[in-house]
C-alpha cells in the first residue's frame, strides 16, 4: 500500500509492503492533497503532563542554534559568555527515549542560552545564541 505522510512540512510517499517499508522524499508541505482513507489506531494511555516550559527570553545577538527535534532538556553545558569550539556539546535533549548531543555549529562565544533543565522544546525552536 501507499501512503503520503507529512513530516515537518516536507511531503514522503511511502510504501509499506510486509515486513518492510520504504520512503521517498516527494515535495514540500504546501503540494499535498487530502489522503483518501484514514484509519485511526486506537489510543492506548494518556500523554503525561508536559514538563515545564523555559522563561520567554530574547534571543542575544548572533546566530540561533536550533533544536533539531521535539523533546526535553536534560542537561545545559553552556551558558551566556561562554567560549566554545566547533563540535562542543552544548546540550542533552532527550527525544524519544535517546539522548542527543546538540552541540556547538562552530566556534564563537554563546550570548545566551535561552532554555534551562527540564524545558520542553519543539523543533526549530531556538535554545541558544552564538557569535
Amino acid at each position: 500500500m501507499k501512503y503520503i505522510v507529512v513530516l515537518n512540512g516536507k511531503r514522503y510517499e511511502v510504501e509499506v509492503e510486509k515486513g518492510e517499508a520504504t520512503a521517498v522524499f516527494t515535495g514540500m508541505a504546501d503540494e499535498v492533497q487530502p489522503a483518501a482513507e484514514v484509519e485511526e489506531a486506537p489510543v492506548k494511555a494518556a500523554a503525561k503532563p508536559a514538563a515545564p516550559k523555559a522563561k520567554s527570553a530574547k534571543a542575544g545577538e548572533g546566530d540561533p542554534i536550533r533544536s533539531p527535534m521535539p523533546g526535553t532538556i536534560l542537561d545545559v553545558r553552556t551558558s551566556a559568555g561562554a567560549s566554545v569550539k566547533e563540535g562542543d556539546v552544548l546540550f542533552i535533549l532527550e527525544a524519544m527515549k535517546m539522548e542527543n548531543e546538540i552541540v556547538a555549529p562552530r566556534a564563537g562565544t554563546i550570548t545566551s542560552v535561552i532554555v534551562s533543565k527540564g524545558a520542553s522544546v519543539q523543533t526549530d525552536q531556538v535554545i541558544a545564541t552564538i557569535k
